[in-house]
């Protein structure tokens, strides 16, 4: 909470008036005054002048108003500094001045949000840009951010901090992505710590939810990612969010990979009653990595019924997620495509299975066939019984994926 929130409180409780009270008498909407009695937005002078009106503060509103109004102009100078400083320096990248300078403006101009559209952006280009422009892209965003937290304190730092978070889990799934699995433990960390720091739940769930999702894909073992879970339920609290649905899903894989499928399924099934909560803007954000489409949990559902042997199940959820997925995401339609090569080689069809599994890798674009792809590939591998290997279609298929394989299926 910022001074003058916590002045506003303090005279709104002497005068025994709630929040919508107080809006009703200076005209102002409730749902704002909470925001800036709790720091989340800042005061205005009309708005210091309406609530000292109200609560009769003999201008003790106005005055607290000055003097938050003094530091955050002393705080937009600190970040300006750096922001200018980043920018002459010799030694930078010349995207990175750019982009200084472009911060630069929007603090002068007051663009508290900017971060928060930055990393919105973020969640589209994920899945549209080649992971090595991505890349680029966000070594000179985060550099200036680096920049302007060094230079913020209060409200602002938090919500910095934040951003830094989601940019962190950005760079921690391209590692994963390049098979860089050793990396990418460094960049999950520091995103749940800068969530933490944060003190925005949906972040901190955020972190522990991607770090256990890619904990099935990055060769962790899979009795540790379940174990991760388990830390991190207690921050659900039955809150429907992406983040928290991200959790539950991949928990429902790690409890798969380990062979627990009675409480894979269960896991699918609380997975599934959460999802049906959640927000539609949240549900029809298809092509977002910050989005939890219904595509997910069928995906999901795929995954956990594929290897639970309930193959009339995976069968429903494989279609209904293929009938789902945009035709821009086709790594994702792929992997789903896989799960049915391992029903087909599981139910004994196995010239079949590898033959759906190497024409697929075989007419996917290269870009397409990042590490996590190649994992779910392996799980087709692992799936012929030690008998069939010896067919020519499994040399071909093994040739393709590597030999980082889980293991003969059960």
């Amino acid at each position: 909470m910022g001074r003058f929130g916590e002045t506003l409180k303090q005279h709104r409780l002497a005068a025994g008036l709630s929040l919508r009270a107080l809006g009703s008498a200076a005209r102002l909407d409730f749902s704002y005054l909470s925001q800036v009695e709790r720091g989340v937005r800042p005061p205005t002078r009309p708005l210091a002048e309406a609530c000292d009106d109200a609560l009769s503060a003999a201008g003790a509103l106005v005055r607290a108003w000055q003097r938050q109004a003094g530091e955050t102009d002393m705080r937009r100078r600190k970040i300006l500094g750096a922001m200018g400083a980043l920018a002459v320096a010799p030694a930078v990248a010349p995207l990175v001045g750019l982009e200084s300078l472009r911060h630069g403006f929007g603090v002068a101009a007051g663009h508290a949000d900017e971060w928060d559209r930055i990393v919105e952006d973020y969640g589209y280009d994920y899945y549209r840009l080649p992971a090595d422009q991505l890349d680029r892209q966000l070594t000179v965003d985060m550099t200036v951010l680096q920049h302007q937290l060094a230079a913020a304190d209060g409200p602002q730092r938090a919500g910095l901090l934040r951003a830094a978070s989601k940019l962190s889990l950005m760079v921690a799934f391209g590692m994963v992505a390049a098979g860089q699995g050793w990396a990418a433990a460094r960049w999950w960390r520091s995103a749940r710590e800068l969530a933490d720091n944060s003190g925005d739940p949906d972040s901190v769930v955020a972190g522990w939810a991607w770090d256990v999702v890619n904990g099935c894909y990055d060769g962790r073992d899979p009795n540790t990612v379940v174990q991760m879970s388990d830390q991190a339920l207690p921050l659900l609290h039955q809150r429907a969010s992406a983040a928290t649905c991200g959790l539950l899903a991949g928990r429902a894989q790690a409890l798969s990979l380990a062979g627990r499928h009675t409480e894979a399924v269960a896991t699918v099934e609380r997975l599934s009653d959460l999802a049906s909560q959640l927000p539609r803007s949240v549900i029809t954000d298809v092509e977002s990595v910050w989005g939890w489409p219904e595509h997910r949990l069928h995906y999901t559902a795929s995954w956990v019924f594929t290897h639970a042997g309930r193959f009339a199940d995976a069968t429903r959820a494989q279609s209904l997620a293929l009938a789902l997925y945009p035709q821009s995401q086709a790594r994702l339609r792929a992997q789903v495509q896989l799960h049915q090569a391992v029903c087909l080689i599981r139910e004994g069809d196995i010239p079949d299975g590898l033959r759906l599994a190497t024409d697929l890798l075989d007419a996917l674009p290269g870009e397409h066939r990042n590490e996590l792809l190649l994992t779910v590939a392996r799980q087709v591998v692992d799936a012929v019984p030690g008998s069939e290997r010896r067919r020519p279609a499994y040399g071909d298929l093994t040739a393709i994926v590597g030999a980082k394989g889980c293991g003969p299926w059960p």
